[in-house]
This record gives C-alpha cells, sequence and structure tokens, in this order.
C-alpha cells in the first residue's frame, strides 16, 4: 500500500517503489488498478505495464486509455491476461 511504502499513488515515487520491490525492470513489471487517473496513467508513465480493471465505480466510469497495456472486466481474467503478454 501507499501507506506503507511512505508515499502515495499517484506519485511518480510510488510506483519507483513498486518496481523497486519487485526487483525487475519497470516493463516486467504489471500494476493492476481501476482507476486510470490514479493507477493505469501513471503506472504506464513509470514505464510499468498498467492494466484496467474495469470493476466498482472507478473502474466503469472511467474509459480504458491507450496506454493501458490490457483492459480486463474482472480479475478472475488476469491469469490468462498476463499469460498472453509473454
Amino acid at each position: 500500500s501507499s501507506a506503507s511504502l511512505g508515499v502515495r499513488k499517484p506519485e511518480r515515487a510510488f510506483f519507483a517503489k513498486v518496481v523497486e520491490l519487485m526487483g525487475h525492470p519497470a516493463g516486467e513489471v504489471a500494476y493492476v488498478g481501476d482507476r486510470v487517473d490514479n493507477d493505469v496513467l501513471p503506472a504506464a508513465a513509470a514505464g510499468l505495464v498498467a492494466i484496467h480493471v474495469r470493476r466498482g465505480p472507478w473502474g466503469r466510469l472511467q474509459r480504458t486509455p491507450p496506454e493501458a497495456t490490457v483492459r480486463l472486466d474482472d480479475l478472475a481474467s488476469l491469469p490468462d491476461a498476463l499469460a498472453s503478454l509473454v
């Protein structure tokens, strides 16, 4: 969570810390979020694989931007979506 990292989304430093924790290059780290403004766009800007999951109010109200690598309608589809990227 952003609280445990000491930096809040959508700050670029948050996504840099996520990448650091994963121990892989940003392009090999997938970030899944329902908010375009707080999750998808900043993750993509930081070089992560940005996945927009269309669930809950934010996921349905905001259009999936072209910066998103994948758009999902549910989290159950995530494993197959990630496998298709490899």
